[in-house]
This record gives C-alpha cells, structure tokens and sequence, in this order.
C-alpha cells in the first residue's frame, strides 16, 4: 500500500537461511495440484530474513512496526471464517517508523515444535507458514511462505497379523491373514486367502484401499470415503481349499499416516477392503482398519526384496489351514 493507498509501495520476500541445502517435499494444495515446499520436522528451528524492497527509492514508507509469525492452524472448510491455531510464534523485528531504503530482518524460530503432519483433504486443511507482516494505518503488508511439515515414527513394538474369518452360513467361508496390522508408507502388504467352503458363484475379488477422514464432534461429524487403490485378486470362481496370495506395494499411491483425533478437530484412518462380487453381481465385504505411520530415510532396498523378505518372514508363521466351526465364523458381511 503506497502513502497515498494506491497500490503497494514495498516488496516483502520471506528467505530461509538453508533454503539451497534444504529438501522439497510435493503436497497437494486445495484445488488438487502439487508443489513443492520446503520440508522441516519437529523440533526443527526455522530461520531467515526478511527482505523488504522498496519500489520507489524516493519515498518513504511509514509503518507501526514489523514482525514475522510462524503458525500451525487447522482449517475446516464448513467453517472457513475460523482458523484454529495450535502453534502461534512472534518476532517483532522493527519498532513503528520509517524505512527509507530496501533493508532486510534476521530471524529465528529456535527448535520450533510441530506436532502434526501436514495435510489437505476434503474437509480439511491442516497447514504450517511464516508471515510478515508491515503494519500500517490503512492497509497492512502481508507476506505469507507455506512450508511443509513430515512426522516420523518408529518401528512399532508390537505389530502382529491380522487374521479373520468371514463368511455367509452354508454358503461362503473364507480365511484371510495380512502380514501386519502396521504399515509404513512404502510398505509391501503380503497376506493369503484361504477359501474354506464354495457354495455360491464368485466372479471376482478385490482388495481396496480407503481413506476415512472424518471432521467435526457431536452432531456435526463428516465422513468422507476415499477409494485410494484398487486390487485385483482374482477373476474367476475359487474352489474349496485354495489359497490365493496378496502382495500389495503402497509406495504407488498418495498415502498419509494414519491421523486421530488431530487437535480435536479430525482424524485420517486408512481400511484394507476385501470385496467378493458373484455372478448375480451381489457385493460381500469386510473392512479392516491398518495403521499407516511414516519411517525417516534409510538405505533403500529394492522392492521385490522387500517384498520377498515380507513373504519370507510371513509365510514361516502364519498357519491359514486352520478350519473353525461355524459359530465361531463372523458374518459381519454386508450386502448391496
């Protein structure tokens, strides 16, 4: 904004101190693109300087006072007039007077805490950024740098299988086992389905992945289901006592950790979906929640290593030849 209100008289460019050695990390932004942004963890100090360039080296620029935030805030876009803020850090940088030439502001954010994972779905955004800010009698100067934020987790202590049966009574009994119940995000899930009895024609079977991002408390609650991947196990009808495979890499698909009860405000749960369609085109399925976390850089080993180590480890424990009784079967199915 200019002395006179026309126009803005001063630049304002927000530069990180490590931004040449610093990694990028893709986020999807609201309307669905991806960009790249400056990647920090917890703990992490975020420092810089602000630059302030005036337009017109002849005029003075007045202000009350200068300062740069960094900020944590979770917006709920069924509430886009609130912003819920859960880091909210201030520098003052200059005293209310005049610039009379471009100058720029050191600053430092030291071992800044940032609980959350950054995330943009469909009802939320979760989003950490520095502003500058020159304030003036009129119209303020705001300048605003989203940076992106990973949490790390470590190996889970105790991350045993998943093992259930399913079924219809006298119709359709099925065993499935996944390696883990945890998963890091490039992950290779390895399981087995173990068809104990056939009595109706199935076409096809599937293994989906959902997100579940759930926003809000009491009546005012959103879920929103997302089909993140689909895939295929088999085309054709099994027979009674086959066994059919899984292995699943996650590293293709746009996953986040699994996200609870964040501040209060939403939770991101992911679901592993075997789905049976038979020949009349009627739907049998049964949903099992996985926990999602995210590991730190490591030596990378292939895929197919850590595809076939997971096969290995899994196959030398699990015993899906076990046949139960009817009533101890689940038939939690639901039709379509």
């Amino acid at each position: 904004m200019s002395f006179f209100g026309f126009g803005q008289s001063v630049e304002v460019e927000i530069l990180l101190n490590d931004a040449e050695s610093r990694k990028r990390a893709e986020h999807k932004t609201e309307d669905g693109k991806k960009e790249k942004y400056f990647l920090f963890y917890d703990g992490e100090t975020v420092s810089g300087k602000v630059s302030l360039s005036l337009k017109n080296p002849n005029k003075r620029l007045e202000h009350q006072g200068i300062k740069i935030e960094f900020i944590g805030q979770i917006e709920l876009y069924y509430d886009r007039g609130n912003h819920h803020e859960f880091v909210s850090l201030v520098k003052d940088l200059a005293r209310p007077g005049e610039i009379t030439q471009s100058q720029a502001f050191d600053f430092e954010f030291t071992h800044v805490e940032k609980p959350y994972e950054s995330y943009t779905g469909q009802n939320v955004k979760l989003r950490y950024f520095l502003r500058a800010t020159i304030s003036r009698r009129l119209n303020d100067v705001i300048k605003e740098m989203d940076i992106v934020v990973h949490t790390l987790s470590t190996y889970p202590e105790l991350n045993s299988s998943i093992k259930m049966e399913v079924g219809i009574e006298d119709c359709l009994h099925i065993e499935f086992e996944y390696n883990k119940s945890k998963y890091h995000l490039k992950d290779v899930i390895v399981g087995k389905i173990y068809f104990l009895l056939v009595r109706i024609k199935i076409k096809h079977m599937e293994i989906d992945i959902i997100k579940r991002e759930t926003t809000g408390t009491g009546p005012n609650v959103y879920h929103e289901n997302d089909t993140i991947a689909k895939y295929e196990i088999m085309d054709g009808a099994p027979v009674r006592g086959e066994s059919i495979p899984i292995r699943l890499f996650l590293a293709g698909y746009e996953l986040t950790p699994t996200m609870r009860d964040i501040n209060k405000k939403f939770s991101v749960r992911y679901y592993l979906n075997l789905v049976l369609i038979d020949e009349e085109e009627r739907r049998y399925f049964k949903q099992q929640e996985v926990v999602l976390w995210r590991k730190g850089d490591i030596v990378r080993k292939s895929m197919s290593h850590q595809a076939a180590m997971a096969s290995q480890r899994f196959e030398g424990t699990a015993s899906l030849g076990e046949v139960r009784t009817p009533s101890q079967l689940s038939d939690n199915n639901s039709r379509q």
